[in-house]
């Protein structure tokens, strides 16, 4: 098993960085191109919703843990900040509470499409955990 934890400052910039960490962690694994954008994708999503939705532009630190255990990719996005009232109710597509940032309400939608599960715990007033894994397809040799 491999494993990495990252830290980070909840600014914008951060999302860009936490798509170069996941591919990175990736690299060794020799994941397909598709494979690497996938996760990329996916973690953006969860990383800019613990910025946007987990801090309300307050300073916070969002957690990203990456572990593999052979071809299985398992990504934890936590954040310490108010947290969802109502998991299943963000869950359904098109479903926003910043709708005047013109967010789209697909972030956890296009979690779903590109792993293979996510779950999401939350506490109110104390934050939110997503967890994605993905298994990736046959090493090439």
């Amino acid at each position: 098993m491999n494993a990495i934890k990252v830290e980070m400052a909840t600014i914008p910039e951060n999302v860009s960085l936490a798509r170069i960490v996941a591919a990175g962690f990736l690299a060794p694994l020799d994941p397909t191109v598709e494979e690497i954008s996938d996760i990329k994708t996916a973690v953006s999503e969860a990383v800019t919703n613990a910025i946007i939705h987990g801090y309300e532009e307050r300073d916070g630190i969002v957690c990203m843990q990456l572990s593999s255990m052979e071809r299985e990719i398992k990504i934890e996005i936590s954040d310490t900040g108010i947290g969802i009232e109502n998991v299943e109710t963000v869950r359904e597509p098109m479903f926003t509470t910043k709708p005047d940032l013109e967010r789209s309400g697909l972030g956890f939608t296009v979690m779903e499409t590109f792993m293979d599960s996510v779950e999401v715990s939350s506490i109110p007033g104390a934050g939110t955990t997503v967890i994605m894994t993905k298994k990736l397809g046959a090493s090439p040799q």
